[in-house]
């Protein structure tokens, strides 16, 4: 049994009766067998959005934090002191503030979250350049073969890595340490926040027996239901299944969950895990039932959309429609292009498309667009026989793009974008998938 101290990073051989580390008397410990063996890691940090805030704003330190929109959106982000009240992430800002009345709300800062995400993640690859970002704050580390150049196990290096970003950045960590990204991912969520939870081999198919199926990644709610239809609710239901019988029945899902059921995944730390897509979403202020209306807050969600692909030289092959309605059921409706694209017109003009399919009477409370299965952008919007009105209009957004390049994102707008511009108090975000 190896022993770490947290505070002090001093290892030892055996756990104190005491419970104390005998170097500096610190009870921040964690005892394993296998310790020193393991090297794959997910790091999380704490309720992220908050914690930067409540960082900036010591006066708020004590209080319920949320981060979102007031009246309509959802809660991005709830400190540790809300989520006493039952207030969760993605919960309607409605009823986290029915159950948490004296919450403070906060808009969303992206870019302060970014500066301070890339803060860690700088951090992290400090320690190993195999560093798989999954989110603004979270990635996987593997940190195999890095005992001699920081003169100890990733255990302690981690360790080591957490009291630093605590020390450097004001925040706290939460550390999963096992042997492949499955249990390092799971082990993130056992000891929230400030944790260090460990979950070696000799321990996996026990400590997975009579967990939820929902524990495994990718097991949404609709698979679990068919999951329960079968008889299996419990990781442990899997092992009495035959790895064909379950892809035949389930697809290739079928293949992750008789593995991660055994606690095996062979997914390496990849350090440069490609973008899967690219959108962006709003919540209104109103329900919205009209095709104009919803349609005029399509236009600047695509324009935001494309400004980012360009930004990072791709373009996409399909076009995704976001909706959600005013009884919070989601809704994505997808068309796959002849051609790849980068340009706002394209995506908007094909989501409007699948929007007017939509637009049926009900109300929705958000709209999203999303560009996906990315290429390179030399790919992007070729001539088109088909379509010879394409290049004039690449050729028109070409020139709006030079122009707000010297002058600015508000200099020129499309007569649409005028024609009914969105609420104030609409709130927005955006999503990057890996």
């Amino acid at each position: 049994m190896t022993t770490l101290c947290r505070d002090c990073l001093a290892l030892f051989p055996a756990s104190p009766e005491d419970g104390r580390c005998p170097a500096c008397g610190g009870p921040r410990l964690r005892s394993h067998p296998e310790l020193e063996q393991l090297a794959i890691a997910h790091i999380d940090c704490d309720a992220f959005y908050a914690s930067v805030e409540k960082r900036d704003r010591p006066e708020l330190r004590d209080r319920p934090v949320l981060i979102g929109g007031r009246r309509r959106g959802v809660v991005a982000a709830a400190c540790y002191v809300a989520r006493l009240y039952g207030v969760h992430s993605a919960m309607p800002m409605f009823k986290a503030l029915k159950a948490c009345p004296g919450a403070v709300v906060l808009p969303p800062d992206m870019a302060k979250y970014r500066r301070v995400g890339h803060e860690v993640r700088h951090m992290m690859r400090a320690l190993t350049p195999l560093v798989e970002p999954l989110s603004i704050d979270e990635a996987f580390l593997d940190l195999s073969g890095t005992e001699a150049l920081h003169g100890g196990p990733p255990a302690r290096s981690l360790a080591g890595l957490a009291r630093r970003i605590e020390r450097d950045c004001g925040l706290t960590v939460s550390i999963g340490l096992s042997y492949n990204k499955f249990l390092a991912k799971v082990a993130s969520d056992l000891d929230k926040p400030r944790g260090y939870a460990v979950i070696g081999r000799a321990e996996a198919r026990g400590f997975l027996d009579d967990k939820p199926v929902g524990i495994i990644w990718g097991a949404g709610a609709a698979l679990q239901k068919a999951l329960a239809r079968d008889g299996i609710t419990k990781v442990g239901d899997l092992w009495a299944h035959e790895e064909l019988d379950l892809i035949a029945r389930y697809g290739a899902m079928g293949r992750r969950l008789y593995r991660f059921a055994r606690g095996e995944d062979g997914r390496r730390v990849e350090p440069d895990a490609p973008t899967k897509s690219i959108s962006a979403e709003t919540t209104f202020d109103e329900d919205i039932a009209d095709l104009d209306a919803l349609s005029a807050r399509l236009w600047p969600l695509c324009e935001t959309v494309s400004r980012r692909l360009k930004r990072a030289d791709f373009a996409g092959r399909t076009v995704t429609l976001k909706l959600k309605t005013a009884e919070f059921r989601q809704l994505t409706r997808s068309r796959r292009l002849s051609d790849p694209t980068r340009l706002a017109e394209e995506l908007y003009r094909t989501a409007r498309q699948v929007l007017a399919r939509e637009a049926d009477g009900r109300r929705f409370r958000l709209i999203g667009v999303g560009a996906s299965d990315l290429v390179d952008a030399l790919q992007a919007d070729p001539p088109d026989l088909a379509d010879p009105g394409r290049a004039r209009r690449a050729k028109v957004e070409g020139a709006i793009d030079a122009v707000r390049a010297k002058l600015g994102d508000k200099a020129i707008d499309k007569g649409r974008a005028l024609a009914r511009r969105p609420r104030r108090g609409d709130s927005s975000s955006n999503t990057k998938g890996h």
